[in-house]
């Protein structure tokens, strides 16, 4: 049995999937404006993709606009990332830059979660992660394919071995070609939901993906990726529409 993982008032890995939105603004002002219609719609976590924030490479005004989002959000769990442009993000940093990063998100004492992607130098990760425990915060482990969906034993594999870095929570996002490849991450999923001591959250990307965004209580997701305004990956369903669905799919 896999233990829940509390993040803030909530937890990743019990009951119906938890739903997060992104918030991609490039200013600081663009940011807080986003918390408006975030806060009518009352997600479980906000995502705060950095990569698109203009300063993010500051880390005073990081921090700044961190502690100003933290108490703009109230009682909402935030889940800050940084995601690499190998990895489908805005901005390419070396290791080095990327990690140092992350410490100046640790720091800055604002965030809940931090996003650390799985495939960077080894000892770095197991060191960010470590780091981030320290801190009180909870370690999303992430990879993402945006061109196809590898087999299920490397799904599989792949989420293990985030686990065996340090995750509290391992991600793995896909990107299908057929309607196979959904099956096969929806498979994959399963084996990890029953092998695995942690939560994992999977999605397979894009319009032939959306189904894995609604199918996760069943085969073992613990959060699904929504939108209140801009998405920031394919296939992200709306808010509104989405919370319903899962409501309806709930496993008594």
């Amino acid at each position: 049995m896999q233990p829940a993982i509390k993040l803030r008032n909530i937890e990743l890995g019990s009951g119906r999937p938890k739903l997060a939105v992104p918030i991609t603004g490039t200013t600081i002002n663009d940011i807080l404006a986003a918390t408006t219609p975030i806060l009518a719609a009352q997600p479980d976590v906000v995502e705060w993709r950095i990569d698109f924030f203009k300063d993010v490479i500051n880390p005073e005004k990081l921090k700044s606009a961190g502690q100003q989002l933290r108490q703009a959000l109230g009682d909402i769990a935030l889940l800050t990332t940084f995601r690499t442009k190998g990895e489908g993000g805005e901005l390419a940093l070396s290791d080095t830059e990327y990690f140092k990063l992350c410490e100046t998100v640790l720091d800055g004492g604002f965030t809940d979660a931090l996003d650390v992607e799985r495939y960077h130098d080894e000892q770095a990760v197991k060191q960010i992660v470590a780091a981030a425990h320290e801190h009180q915060v909870v370690v999303i482990m992430s990879n993402h394919d945006f061109d196809k969906t590898p087999a299920v034993a490397e799904i599989v594999k792949r989420l293990t071995s985030m686990v065996d870095y340090g995750a509290d929570v391992a991600k793995m996002a896909v990107m299908p070609q057929s309607v196979e490849d959904v099956l096969t991450l929806l498979t994959a999923t399963n084996i990890a939901r029953q092998t695995l001591p942690q939560p994992v959250i999977t999605m397979s990307m894009g319009d032939l993906g959306k189904v894995s965004r609604l199918a996760g209580e069943v085969f073992g997701s613990c959060l699904s990726f929504a939108t209140v305004g801009a998405a920031s990956a394919p296939g992200q369903i709306a808010l509104e529409n989405l919370r319903p669905e899962l409501e309806d799919l709930k496993l008594n």
